[in-house]
């Protein structure tokens, strides 16, 4: 009897304690607003939402390639199954054409739509919640202007029960940062500028930080380095893995041009990102610089003699390039004999060892961050798919060599690529990797050099 009435008390706690949680999580429906999408906005208010919706790179996870922008349908996979962008066009059926600003509002701080349903959190609404009031309302004005586009995504695929929204209340509790950014007094206005468009709209950190297993940025290791669409996000604090130190001046450049002529050209996902800032003024490509730069801080005196060395070395378009820098990180062992070395000088040698400047020549692989990761993926992603051209204008561009070289050979030629380049430990189960991301079964998206227009996914991979 007692045992029955200890079980009945339990029973009744849980379902008091699921109510209380569904009555914490529930969020009320906003009324539609049947004018919102025909509203008149001033052309400087949208003017300046392109620029923000260019910070947060909007047009990348809600544009399906080969679709209409903003239009919605990508899909994105995560640890727990696939979610699909939605449409956020000024479409009233499918898109926000019916959302007013405060619903708007409402998703950019708190994660809920304009019908009260929990977003999830692969929509950065954890970073979204620092955007002002100000900066809503232009971007919100900017996508209330553009086409509106008739198109409905695909259901979700996720593992059970996470179709059940309210339990992203959880996650919300337990993740969720509220509230605007407050400045650092200590700091100067152009670095709290940037920590406000790279914590906030540009969310880097949703990329470039590890999550933990529950999908939520690793606060422990703000920038340590994430993963993105088959990318490696590299780590951009003090543990960075770039040969020649980072520099606000080389941030800046980068982040402006989409290359640098020490550290290489933007790719992948990044490409995107580099692409879009093109609208943004040099003063806010600056800030952020700034305060990337803070948070990698200063090298350590070894690495910061080594960065000058190679700086000397390969810096001036490569017009210092010798033999002995050529060899910069060659081990003592002699390395002719590698299976790798023959693949390296039929395929690679002719552009990255010419000494062509950026972004046209191949970098000398000294100088890359790829070869000397603690991840392989972006060199297997690069030397399997290439670099495809921009659309329509002078661009960097790299074969594909994942049709020419078979899983050995490639995984032969990057072996020889660490040992020579880079004074790292060898990777180890190379050949299981490329043959992973050859099938699909490791999907990779590869992007034109521009990041505006996405080159088909896996290119020569197996279908």
């Amino acid at each position: 009897m007692r045992f029955l009435r200890a079980i009945s008390i339990l029973l009744t706690l849980a379902v008091i304690a699921a109510v209380g949680f569904l009555l914490i999580g529930w969020r009320s429906e906003i009324p539609p607003d049947n004018r919102a999408a025909n509203a008149q906005y001033p052309p400087d208010l949208v003017a300046k939402g392109a620029q923000l919706a260019a910070v947060g790179n909007c047009i990348a996870c809600h544009t399906e390639p080969g679709q209409e922008a903003f239009a919605g349908g990508l899909p994105v996979p995560t640890p727990f199954g696939t979610l699909y962008s939605t449409n956020i066009t000024p479409d009233p059926e499918t898109g926000i054409g019916r959302w007013s600003e405060a619903a708007f509002v409402r998703a950019m701080r708190e994660g809920v739509d304009r019908e009260g349903n929990h977003l999830y959190p692969a929509f950065p609404y954890d970073h979204f919640t620092w955007v002002t009031d100000e900066d809503n309302k232009a971007l919100y004005a900017f996508l209330m202007t553009r086409e509106p586009v008739k198109a409905t995504a695909p259901a979700n695929d996720l593992v059970f029960p996470l179709q059940f929204r309210p339990l992203l209340v959880g996650w919300n509790l337990l993740f969720l940062r509220e509230g605007g950014m407050q400045p650092d007094t200590l700091q100067s206005e152009e670095w709290n500028r940037g920590r406000y468009l790279a914590e906030g709209l540009g969310h880097c950190g949703a990329c470039h930080t590890p999550r933990n297993s529950f999908g939520a940025e690793d606060r422990n290791h703000h920038f340590g380095g994430g993963e993105a669409e088959g990318w490696q996000a590299y780590a951009i604090n003090a543990s960075s893995h770039s040969p020649v130190p980072w520099t606000v001046d080389s941030i800046a450049f980068y982040l402006r041009n989409g290359w640098h002529e020490l550290h290489g050209v933007s790719r992948g996902p990044m490409a995107e990102v580099t692409g879009n800032l093109g609208l943004l003024p040099d003063s806010d490509i600056r800030a952020i610089a700034t305060y990337v730069a803070s948070v990698m801080g200063e090298p350590s005196p070894e690495r910061k003699e080594k960065g000058e060395r190679l700086t000397r070395s390969f810096g001036n378009g490569g017009a210092n390039i010798t033999t002995a820098a050529l060899d910069e990180n060659k081990a003592s062992a002699d390395l002719s004999g590698h299976p790798g070395a023959a693949i390296y000088g039929a395929a690679c040698a002719t552009c990255h060892e010419s000494g062509r400047p950026q972004p046209y020549g191949g970098l000398n692989f000294s100088l890359s961050t790829a070869v000397n990761a603690p991840n392989p993926q972006n060199i297997v992603n690069v030397v399997m798919f290439g670099l495809p051209p921009g659309d329509g204008q002078p661009s960097a561009v790299m074969p594909a060599f994942g049709n020419m070289l078979n899983d050995q050979q490639v995984a032969d030629l990057l072996g020889y690529l660490r040992a020579r380049f880079s004074d790292q430990p060898a990777w180890t189960g190379l050949t299981d990797l490329v043959a992973k991301t050859r099938s699909g079964e490791y999907p990779v998206t590869v992007l034109a050099s521009d990041g505006i227009e996405r080159a088909p996914k896996n290119v020569g991979a197996k279908e």
